[in-house]
């Protein structure tokens, strides 16, 4: 498998992690991987708090000192931000009501012996 079929799957599999860990924490999973052209969430879930738009950040044990979720940089949030209203714009009368909107960021470092998964809800506020 080559480099990039590599980081799918690492990506693929910290997805599949992270919905596990938010179903544990109470949120439904409403989307994954969801599209609009350029832009991308990874997973949209609902929970009494609100709708969360979630961008998971995967890596192997190994591959670095940094944290996944220091990847995060402020373009990808504005990235998110912007995937996250178009969302909300094609849903309006599904997802009826007024709901607090989260970005939150689950990092998931898979190492050989363990996973290690974090939650960050709230982890930035778009347009501060």
């Amino acid at each position: 498998m080559g480099y990039n079929g590599h980081n799918r799957a690492v990506g693929r599999k910290g997805e599949d992690l992270a919905c596990i860990h938010l179903m544990e924490l109470g949120h439904t999973i409403l989307e994954r991987n969801w599209r609009s052209g350029h832009l991308e969430i990874d997973i949209i879930s609902l929970d009494r708090n609100g709708i969360h738009f979630v961008e998971v950040k995967s890596r192997l044990s190994e591959e670095g000192e940094t944290s996944p979720e220091e990847s995060v940089t402020r373009k990808k949030q504005m990235k998110l931000y912007e995937a996250a209203r178009r969302y909300l714009a094609g849903k309006r009368n599904a997802l009826s009501g007024e709901r607090e909107c989260h970005f939150d960021v689950v990092s998931v470092l898979l190492g050989r012996e363990s996973t290690v998964i974090n939650s960050f809800p709230d982890a930035f506020f778009p347009g501060i």
